[in-house]
């Protein structure tokens, strides 16, 4: 098994006193930021002057670090996987690098017989980097790089490429000169193309080694990843980037009512699917509104949505950034959510479990879209009609993780003794009633009584709790509707269980359940609805002040 241990470098600085820096797997405030692709360049080419730099740069600036001298940064140091090595098998057998304005085939000398660039101007830069203790790894890929394997031994083989070009091995035709770096990182975009062969066979080789090498990925949100989803689940690695951009699952879409942000699944998988089960899963984000072309949010909401996944999820590890050029540029976007991660910093895998305060999933029960309940060591949310157990690794679920939870599910005993008197006109029932309830409810670690009274005026014999109806349109006789959709009528909300016409919400078909009455969005957050709904209030609200 692939040990987690930090990697630890003593460096010895001119100045003449040793200092002990480290990278540290298991906290979660860690930063990696892409280099190598000069993205502002890209988006921006009449700013030269803002274009990407060498890497030491970024690394003797120690600006993902919080630190303001030179050379001296925090033991949560930064990640930089080099971007990218986009060509498996180029001319002479060797893959290709592009490295944008840095090193590229173009204006770099190439090994002879080979489209390979000679990098080894960066040799130091990245020496630098690592005695700074940040780790430096190549990155396989990209949005249009890549490259398909023909059977396991050719992957294989490839590994042992990359292991004598890149890491511990030994080659003529090394692009980076006798600098080693820390690892792998797998930014594949396209295919189906199955690269656990070339994952084992590097473990292999990094397991045999001294020295503490990594394996990573760089996943779309959408899970599974349709290109490294049966890799992901076969082999270990010791980190995802999940790219919550340029997708539904993304950032963007946080707080929005549907819950199509999905780092709950990502934490599902890390937990119970991967092979390593302590890998660790960051928030990949666009440094800057041109980074990518969509998925970007400012600054104040990526940290309000790191510091809550952080007391959300234990696979948190940090942020991943696209890519550091914009960084730098964007008002150094990087150094504001590294301050962000680093104060809230926790290492060795520790993290404090909320209590689990939904009831538990029934699996005799139907639960309307807005019902919450605890399963599995989760907190889940219902998108929709929802009657089957929520699946952690089902991005089409009905339930979403809204956050992972421990201890006993709640369990209530009540007893309730109601009198009530009813008028009748000829168009309005009214109840009113007087209700004195005593309930006992026990968590993990309290147990609360209350006793409560009530007077309720209500247009209905019975009603479930209250709904906002705000934009959702009128049933309509004449209309079509689908599982999860809702409509209003005669004053509740009402939701489709499946496909569903001219059958009348509330009607003999069943094809509609109940949500609840409609009331205004204020008294939703009245503090009148029941207490697990408290957490849900809390996430649809938090960025009102941003």
């Amino acid at each position: 098994m692939f040990s987690l241990a930090s990697l630890v470098i003593l460096t010895l600085f001119a100045v003449g006193h040793v200092q002990v820096l480290a990278f540290d797997n298991t906290c979660n405030s860690n930063l990696a930021t892409y280099w190598g692709q000069n993205s502002y360049g890209a988006s921006n080419p009449n700013d030269p002057a803002n274009f990407q730099k060498r890497l030491s740069f970024y690394c003797g600036d120690a600006t993902t670090d919080g630190k303001s001298s030179p050379l001296v940064c925090n033991r949560l140091s930064s990640l930089f996987p080099i971007a990218f090595l986009n060509v498996f098998f180029g001319p002479g057998g060797e893959p290709e690098i592009n490295l944008a304005n840095i090193c590229n085939t173009q204006d770099n000398a190439t090994f002879p017989g080979t489209e390979l660039a000679n990098c080894q101007a960066l040799s130091s830069d990245i020496q630098t980097c690592q005695a700074a203790g940040k780790l430096v790894t190549i990155s396989l890929g990209g949005a249009t790089g890549g490259g398909t394997f023909a059977n396991d031994t050719q992957a294989a083989s490839f590994a042992d490429q990359i292991w004598n070009l890149f890491l511990g091995g030994a080659s003529s035709t090394r692009p980076f000169g006798a600098a080693v770096l820390d690892g792998v990182d797998l930014d594949i975009e396209g295919g189906t193309q199955s690269f656990v062969p070339f994952v084992n066979q590097l473990r292999t080789h990094m397991n045999a080694a001294s020295k503490t090498y990594y394996i990573t990925a760089a996943p779309q949100c959408p899970y599974p990843d349709s290109a490294l989803g049966a890799t992901l689940n076969a082999v270990s690695f010791d980190a995802v980037y999940v790219q919550f951009y340029n997708n539904p699952c993304g950032l963007t879409h946080y707080s929005d009512s549907s819950y199509d942000w999905n780092f709950g699944v990502w934490d599902y998988w890390a937990r119970y699917v991967s092979t390593n089960k302590n890998v660790k899963v960051y928030i990949g984000a666009p440094a800057s509104s041109g980074a990518a072309g969509s998925g970007y949010v400012p600054i104040a909401t990526l940290q309000t949505i790191a510091q809550q996944t952080a007391k959300d999820y234990p696979s948190f590890g940090g942020v991943m950034l696209w890519d550091v050029s914009q960084a730098y540029v964007n008002g150094r976007f990087d150094q504001a959510i590294k301050s962000t991660l680093s104060a809230g910093k926790s290492c060795g895998n520790a993290f404090t479990y909320q209590a689990c305060t939904a009831p538990a999933f029934s699996s005799t029960a139907n639960y309307p879209s807005g019902s919450t309940v605890s399963y599995g060591g989760y907190q889940w949310y219902a998108r929709w009609y929802a009657s089957g157990a929520p699946v952690g690794s089902d991005d089409s679920n009905a339930w979403r993780a809204l956050f992972a939870c421990s201890g006993s599910n709640p369990t209530s005993t009540t007893t309730t003794t109601t009198t009530s008197k009813t008028s009748t006109s000829s168009s309005t029932s009214k109840v009113s009633s007087t209700t004195t309830s005593t309930t006992t409810s026990k968590t993990s670690s309290t147990t609360t009584t209350s006793t409560t009274k009530s007077t309720t005026t209500t247009t209905t014999s019975s009603t479930a709790s209250g709904s906002s109806c705000n934009g959702v349109a009128a049933w309509n006789s004449s209309t079509a509707y689908t599982g999860g959709m809702q409509v209003t009528y005669n004053g509740q909300l009402w939701q489709a269980k499946w496909w569903s016409e001219a059958d009348v919400p509330g009607g003999s078909a069943g094809d509609w359940a109940l949500v609840g009455t409609c009331v205004s969005k204020r008294s939703l957050h009245d503090g009148s609805l029941p207490r697990e709904t408290g957490y849900l209030e809390r996430r649809s609200f938090r960025f009102d002040r941003n």
